[in-house]
């Protein structure tokens, strides 16, 4: 296992990482700064945009637009140009609120949790997007993290990190519209960090990033843990697998909280580059008509 740094910028909030192995490029974002990043890896070069809003969570529909998901609703982007296009609002007529953790599911539906901006509890909740409509999941969520889906989109995982439980739900592989009702696989509670992004590899195993606790810890489908992986942030927010065998996970990290622009060991807000013996699964596009 080798641990580096992909970016050596120190991102007050990083998040929302994802990778499109057809363009052979990953996004992230710096939700507070209201930033996007781009790392090129055939270039292995990083790049980064401003943003009008704040922004979380970045879906790819084709090398020529994207979908992101802001504080208002979820925005066309032109790759090109920048230019972004309101496609559909989310909660926009709360402005307390924004975008937080999202996945695309492999039937090219999108799961994208809100939350309050000052984390105010339970103001937030979990959506569904397929094909321009969007309906709630699941609400009274404090702050919506652990987005993700099993390899054979039979299963979705969720949790809110203010209660520690990692949930699954039974979803329909052809739509992930949940067909039976949230149960706990992992109980954190009163354990060291909070559940926060996490990422499913090709076995089914989930890679969750633990907030305030420098590890990475991998969970098994059946809820047990079989490694931790140490890091040297403090904040890690969340992975995602990268590369051209998927067997590097990218990893965002935030100094939100610390003394600017980090805390005394100085890496936190940078984001990680974990080359791994394990293979994720490549991100689905996401199918907006």
């Amino acid at each position: 296992m080798r641990i580096e740094f992909i970016d050596e910028t120190k991102c007050e909030l990083g998040e929302g990482p994802t990778f499109d192995p057809l363009q052979n490029k990953a996004w992230w974002f710096d939700i507070v700064a209201k930033k996007l990043f781009e790392h090129d890896f055939s270039l292995e070069k990083t790049s980064q945009s401003a943003l009008p809003f704040m922004a979380s969570m970045l879906a790819v529909i084709d090398d020529e637009t994207q979908l992101i998901a802001a504080e208002n609703g979820l925005h066309i982007r032109d790759v090109k140009s920048g230019d972004l296009t309101l496609h559909a609002t989310l909660e926009a007529d709360d402005s307390s609120t924004r975008s937080n953790d999202g996945r695309v599911h492999g039937s090219g539906a999108l799961w994208i949790g809100t939350m309050g901006k000052n984390a105010e509890a339970d103001a937030g909740a979990i959506y569904h997007y397929h094909k321009g409509k969007i309906s709630k999941l699941f609400d009274a969520i404090t702050i919506p993290n652990a987005i993700c889906f099993s390899p054979d989109a039979k299963t979705g995982y969720f949790t809110d990190t203010t209660k520690g439980k990692l949930m699954k739900v039974a979803i329909d592989p052809s739509n992930a519209k949940p067909i039976g009702k949230p149960e706990t696989l992992y109980d954190h509670h009163g354990k060291n960090g909070g559940l926060d992004g996490a990422v499913i590899d090709a076995e089914g195993n989930l890679w969750c990033a633990l907030w305030g606790a420098s590890a990475l810890i991998q969970i098994s489908p059946q809820g047990e843990i079989i490694q931790e992986i140490p890091v040297s942030v403090t904040q890690p927010t969340c992975p995602c697998f990268v590369g051209k065998n998927l067997d590097q996970l990218l990893v965002t990290s935030a100094w939100q909280g610390k003394p600017k622009p980090a805390d005394t060991k100085g890496d936190s807000g940078k984001t990680l580059l974990i080359t791994l013996p394990v293979r994720g699964k490549a991100e689905p596009r996401v199918i907006i008509e």
